[in-house]
């Protein structure tokens, strides 16, 4: 049982008592499409994530004209397990209290063993979920064996189903409520906490924007940016561990590569979700194809995204090309966009009506290129963000020993490959 502090959260979350206080009781974050660590809801407008000190002192230190594109930090939260009267699992955070939670790179990396997972659940029974996570390559972690670790109960709400295309591009026949990969981190994030340290009972948490928020229906593109991802104080091991990665996908012949992905189909009403083994197998050719469906809605083209994702990506490479010395190895860029936005419903209320008149109709042409019509009148909502910066540095940050010249090409390189290939994409479908 937690031993946290009795300390008033707030009106943010699921209330939880304890202890005659109140915590927040935390939820796996269901639209995580990529990433190790679980992101966790912590109200509509938040999440939160392990801290480790290196990502938590850079969001802390960010030049003002980057913070457009990076989520609000928030803050920190102490976080427990808890047990419920059910005898399930659950994850509370209370508001931070200094010395009293330990964060993940208390220990340093390199003496952190690499832990090997099995594909066994941690969740009471079988599920269909499981199968499906079997089904789609995902690994489970198993801490089963620790008698005390009973099962983990989900809080997860989606009125979308979610899909999971297999390696062979074939569509399971099974839905489920949650991108599969948010429940796989989870998982393995509660099972490398409870194994750490049998005396550790709080965990410190990062605060952060919920950057889908705003998007009824998101639809989400991780993708690892730069020809390099292991940072300065990486073992020789793991740099040769993440420059085989590199060497082996996109991230060296493109400067990006697919990390995961979901994407909403206006004509089945489900998400379909990539995840990252998918992404590093993927030529240049493939990664054009994955980011051709990742715009593609399950009728067709979105046409009317391309120039405010590209206005978003000039505006970001400018930025970043006046971050002399800032290096972001293993950060992550997220695309956002709504599946079902102004533009989709007044077509699918279209063809619904064209339908129960017996009438035979495409899309109009002012609805193909998604230009505004007497009746359409709207931009649609994008968003672009750079996330995952704990191995980033500049010069004089914590002292860092190693200082690099002018800005991160690596990063500069992965936009303007993104750039191209959008505005050929663009060209090809005028």
């Amino acid at each position: 049982m937690c031993v946290c502090q009795t300390m008033e959260v707030g009106k943010h979350g699921k209330n939880t008592t304890h202890a005659g206080g109140r915590g927040v009781l935390l939820e796996p974050f269901i639209h995580q499409v990529g990433g190790h660590s679980s992101m966790m809801r912590y109200d509509d407008h938040t999440v939160c994530k392990p801290l480790i000190t290196r990502e938590q002192r850079f969001y802390e230190s960010l030049p003002p004209e980057m913070k457009e594109f990076t989520p609000e930090y928030k803050g920190v939260v102490s976080v427990c397990f808890e047990g419920d009267s059910d005898g399930y699992i659950n994850l509370v955070a209370y508001p931070y209290v200094e010395s009293e939670a330990l964060e993940p790179d208390d220990v340093p990396e390199r003496d952190q063993p690499r832990r090997k997972h099995s594909r066994r659940s941690l969740n009471r029974s079988g599920s269909t979920s499981e199968h499906k996570e079997e089904k789609a390559g995902l690994a489970c972690d198993n801490s089963e064996s620790n008698q005390e670790m009973k099962s983990l109960k989900m809080h997860l709400h989606s009125d979308v189903p979610f899909q999971m295309l297999d390696g062979n591009s074939s569509l399971s026949s099974e839905h489920i409520t949650y991108n599969p990969w948010s429940l796989r981190c989870h998982k393995q994030q509660l099972s490398r906490m409870r194994s750490e340290s049998k005396e550790r009972k709080l965990y410190k948490f990062l605060l952060l924007e919920n950057v889908v928020h705003h998007f009824k229906f998101p639809c989400v593109l991780d993708l690892k940016m730069g020809t390099r991802q292991h940072g300065d104080d990486a073992s020789e091991e793991k740099a040769a561990r993440q420059m085989k990665k590199c060497a082996q996908s996109t991230s060296a012949s493109l400067g990006v590569r697919v990390c995961g992905m979901q994407v909403y189909q206006l004509d089945t009403g489900h998400y379909l979700c990539r995840n990252k083994y998918y992404g590093r197998g993927l030529s240049t050719e493939g990664f054009r194809n994955a980011l051709y469906q990742y715009l593609h809605n399950g009728i067709q083209l979105r046409k009317d995204l391309f120039e405010p994702i590209l206005s978003k990506l000039y505006s970001l490479k400018a930025v970043l090309e006046r971050q002399a010395s800032y290096r972001f190895y293993s950060s992550s860029l997220l695309i956002i966009y709504d599946g079902k936005d102004n533009w989709s419903e007044t077509y699918m209320e279209r063809r619904t009506e064209m339908r129960l008149k017996q009438v035979d109709i495409s899309l109009p042409e002012s609805l193909q290129d998604g230009s505004s019509t007497e009746s359409i009148t709207f931009q649609p909502k994008v968003d672009v963000r750079m996330i995952d910066f704990a191995h980033s540095t500049f010069k004089g940050f914590r002292d860092d020993p190693t200082v690099h010249d002018g800005p991160d090409m690596g990063y500069v390189f992965g936009l303007e490959s993104l750039i191209n290939i959008i505005e050929q994409m663009q060209d090809e479908n005028k």
